[in-house]
């Protein structure tokens, strides 16, 4: 395993020349997928400007000291004007779109806003780069969610975008709308599908698996919303930074652009196992609570990545495992330092 990790983090150095100088736009900075990126970003010497809408104390682009290290821009993604000027008067030539409300049940809750800022974030960051000649490339964040519920596993590229519930139309949405300025406009837009992301610095600790590190960190039973059988995708947030980060360099061919990839490590698991994984990687004796009361969740959503090994010889880096071992170690130095 080592060798493999020396070959990866070569083949990985090699591309820092790229992204040195580049002024790259991250909207949703602070989010669990937005820190690592601009993190890695900032790294390789870009010149990166970040969306921010709210400022947050704890969130990791914060805790790791990367906040003082870009250009922050205070607003919303619903603001089209904004996102006008900032795209313009810094020159921007790379894209990541990641702002979006990501959460399913605030989803269910409020459909509107969720639309708002997923929909019509999605067509003023597209309109925006239209109109601004220098962007080279944008990859905006969709979903697996935007597949919706279908027989056939796992979902590759050409299953249908069948959402049925707020979150996952606002993804099937989104993700259409990318394709509508690229066959329109040649805007130079790819999109991304992944699973669940996990790894330090998610503060939703409704999902499962920050949820799970603080309820065992806390010598408390973890919870389970669903009855525990639900397979899912589950993608180390460092893998999926490096993801977007390859594919934004392989637009350097423009017969992608337009195109949509899944990234996944191809191995689903329930969300059981994942908690009883936690349980032992921790030396816990504690049981798992199933309280079955999870709704409008689809219950087996996995992902095929032959696209992206094929055309962009694209390779996970991390194995669930190890992604798992990291995540965990870096909550507990985060628990223990804000006690």
């Amino acid at each position: 395993m080592a060798s493999r990790r020396i070959t990866k983090e070569w083949n990985r150095s090699m591309t820092d020349e790229f992204w040195k100088d580049r002024n790259v736009l991250v909207t949703g900075c602070t989010g669990l997928l937005g820190s690592w990126l601009t993190k890695s970003l900032a790294e390789k010497e870009a010149n990166v400007v970040g969306l921010i809408r709210d400022i947050i104390p704890r969130s990791n682009l914060n805790w790791s000291g990367f906040n003082s290290k870009i250009i922050i821009v205070r607003g919303e993604i619903e603001d089209y004007f904004l996102l006008e000027r900032t795209i313009n008067e810094y020159e921007i030539d790379t894209v990541f779109h990641l702002a979006a409300q990501t959460i399913v049940t605030i989803a269910n809750r409020n459909p509107i806003s969720t639309f708002k800022a997923n929909i019509e974030g999605t067509w003023n960051i597209l309109e925006a780069c239209r109109r601004a000649p220098l962007v080279k490339r944008i990859i905006v964040a969709s979903s697996d969610k935007a597949y919706g519920d279908q027989e056939k596993l796992p979902y590759d590229e050409e299953t249908p975008l069948e959402g049925r519930h707020p979150y996952d139309v606002s993804k099937s949405c989104a993700d259409l709308i990318c394709r509508s300025y690229y066959e329109t406009y040649s805007l130079p837009v790819c999109v991304t599908r992944c699973g669940n992301f996990y790894g330090g610095g998610d503060l939703n600790f409704n999902r499962i698996v920050p949820g799970t590190v603080r309820s065992i960190f806390n010598n408390e039973m973890p919870i389970i919303r669903s009855d525990g059988t639900y397979l899912r995708d589950y993608f180390y947030i460092k893998d999926g930074a490096e993801s977007y980060m390859v594919l934004a360099e392989k637009m350097e061919n423009k017969n992608i652009h337009g195109e949509a990839f899944n990234f996944s490590t191809e191995h689903p698991i329930s969300v059981l196992e994942i908690v009883n994984k936690i349980i032992g990687l921790m030396e816990s004796n504690l049981e798992p609570k199933i309280l079955n009361n999870a709704t409008n969740e689809i219950r087996d959503q996995y992902l095929s990545a032959h696209k992206a090994k094929t055309l962009l010889s694209w390779q996970p880096l991390y194995s669930f495992d190890e992604g798992l071992k990291e995540t965990i170690e870096w909550y507990q130095m985060f628990f223990k330092e804000m006690a």
